[in-house]
């Protein structure tokens, strides 16, 4: 059985922290195994010390939807604690919201994937916290891909950006907490930083395999199975393929009107299918690219965890896109997460390089062979912050 980060703290409250101002970084998805969210065992475990709450991208209650919906600062109404706001009017916490607190608690479920902005947010809470001699708590979670695998190119010095500050691949292999041991220490943030480990998981788990219920970060991340296919099927937004939103399937479904499935079959090299299948479908999305239009495509099924590697699936997708249908296929135009120049599809790869080689139909086996010493580089760095 996995024992949360959460629920590790509250069994045995540190001393260190007693008398210290609390401050939280949340969302609804905080909770411990049993629903119980972790304000309110925060505030039961520490009385009088929970003395604000912060909320990543999509808000407190997971409601916005897209990038650059932003969420306002506000009052929790079940605790009255103020609530800031990361992901509206600034996306750093500034001196005056550090001011409220001695201690920043985070307790965020991630998804294992470079450009989930949850990991960006963390970093910028170590970067003031650095400034403002404060300490950062991680209490930690699954990786709910996999501590192992690593996939894709590290991202490119010009294109740094909140969905890449790093140069880390799409699929990192690390807990929340071992990022944040990355980020403060291998690329030099230095801030006060810990973290509680869980108790119970391993590496190679996936995320039915840790007993833990699932509780959706993200609006478009309902289910463990969007998580397993959302480090490469997050490519499509920066595309007009739609990736499923407006669906009861996001990133799992994935399309357009022009496309040919059967051309699409023919075009694509099976042998990088492995642990998936691709199901011919077709949606009408609800909102978002296409909506209220049939779009022909696919729902992508993960039949073998260890095998799939989901960014060569959708790297090999978008070659096949941009060959077969030169005329249709487009580029979703700026801006991107707050890039208001940059293409956002080169922002979610980390690399115009990797756009170039594929509509120049350089094969997926050579652009994956053109990164492997970065990808070593990077295997041989975060093991060095491993706690499991």
């Amino acid at each position: 059985m996995v024992k949360l980060g959460i629920e590790e703290l509250i069994a045995a409250p540190p001393a260190s922290l007693k008398g210290k101002r609390l401050g939280l970084l949340c969302n609804q998805a905080s909770t411990d195994r049993f629903f119980r969210h972790s304000r309110d065992l925060i505030a039961q475990a520490f009385p009088g010390q929970l003395s604000c709450l912060f909320t990543p991208q999509h808000g407190f209650f997971c409601e916005k939807q897209d990038n650059m919906i932003e969420s306002d600062h506000g009052r929790d109404p079940q605790t009255g604690l103020p609530v800031f706001s990361l992901y509206g009017e600034t996306r750093r916490p500034t001196a005056e919201m550090f001011a409220h607190l001695d201690v920043l608690l985070v307790d965020l479920i991630d998804v294992g994937t470079r450009v989930y902005t949850f990991m960006s947010t963390l970093a910028y809470c170590l970067e003031e916290a650095a400034r403002s001699g404060k300490k950062v708590v991680v209490l930690d979670r699954p990786n709910p891909v996999d501590g192992i695998h690593i996939e894709g190119n590290l991202v490119d010095e010009g294109l740094r950006s909140f969905v890449g500050l790093y140069p880390i691949p799409m699929r990192h292999g690390l807990t929340f907490g071992e990022l944040g041991l990355l980020f403060n220490s291998h690329f030099g943030i230095h801030a006060d930083y810990e973290v509680i480990p869980m108790q119970g998981w391993q590496r190679r788990m996936t995320f039915a395999e840790t007993g833990l219920p699932w509780l959706f970060p993200s609006p478009n991340m309902p289910t463990p199975a969007t998580a397993a296919v959302y480090p490469g099927q997050v490519i499509w937004e920066g595309t007009n393929i739609s990736e499923g939103r407006g669906t009861t399937l996001p990133f799992e479904l994935f399309g357009a009107p022009f496309l040919n499935l059967s051309q699409i079959d023919k075009f694509l090299d099976h042998s990088l299918l492995s642990g998936c299948f691709l199901r011919p479908v077709m949606f009408q999305p609800t909102a978002n690219k296409w909506a209220g239009d049939n779009c022909q495509g696919f729902q992508l099924h993960v039949t073998d965890h260890l095998s799939f590697r989901p960014y060569r699936l959708s790297l090999a997708l978008l070659q096949a896109f941009m060959r077969l249908y030169p005329t249709d296929f487009a580029f979703k135009a700026p801006p991107y997460e707050y890039e208001f120049d940059k293409l956002p599809l080169d922002l979610i790869l980390g690399s115009k390089q990797v756009r170039e080689a594929l509509a120049d139909g350089v094969e997926i086996a050579e652009l994956e062979e053109s990164w492997q010493d970065d990808l070593h580089q990077f295997n041989d760095a975060r093991q060095k912050y491993f706690l499991y």
